[in-house]
């Protein structure tokens, strides 16, 4: 995925500046999901303050966000038809998943491809192409550009019915869990 992240911040003297422009540094095209890209473009934590220069968090070690910290992500969904194929190595896309998206792939559930839940508010945005929402409860809410979805960490997982990519931004809260 070819995306260009500028970063604002302040100079010493207190002005607005650029203090970068260009790829975000944790993207990642998968090689066992064609079509599959994940890039994380920026993270907060608790109590993140501005005004100074910005501390670039993205580094970090998880894909979630902690209680009060943010992750803002965007995501290419390819065709369910790439998991259906018969050359499909579903053991070295799980493999994959693992290495690149660390704190975020633990959430999938073996049992259930798919689904996952995480304890955040998601705000997802359908950037381009058409999706469709599945909650536990079977219920499957059909999305297409510009639609949102308020995510209140219920158990889910994104199914991409039609025959091409689809590309949507998260932005990812994270939340204590009541139950």
């Amino acid at each position: 995925m070819n995306i260009r992240r500028v970063v604002t911040g302040h100079s010493d003297a207190g002005k607005s500046v650029v203090v970068s422009d260009g790829p975000p540094p944790r993207s990642v095209d998968f090689k066992h999901v064609p079509g599959m890209s994940a890039s994380l473009m920026w993270e907060t934590t608790t109590g993140q303050q501005v005004g100074a220069s910005a501390v670039d968090g993205t580094p970090s070690s998880s894909w979630m966000p902690g209680v009060g910290g943010t992750n803002l992500m965007m995501l290419v969904f390819p065709p369910d038809s790439v998991m259906a194929d018969p050359s499909f190595d579903a053991f070295a896309a799980g493999m994959e998943y693992v290495q690149n998206l660390p704190g975020l792939a633990e959430k999938f559930e073996r049992d259930s491809p798919g689904m996952h839940t995480t304890d955040t508010v998601d705000y997802a945005v359908v950037l381009d192409g058409e999706i469709c929402l599945e909650l536990d409860d079977g219920q499957v809410v059909s999305l297409k550009k510009h639609d949102v979805v308020v995510q209140n960490g219920t158990r889910h997982a994104w199914r991409n019915r039609s025959d091409r990519p689809v590309t949507m931004l998260f932005v990812l809260t994270g939340a204590v869990r009541s139950r």
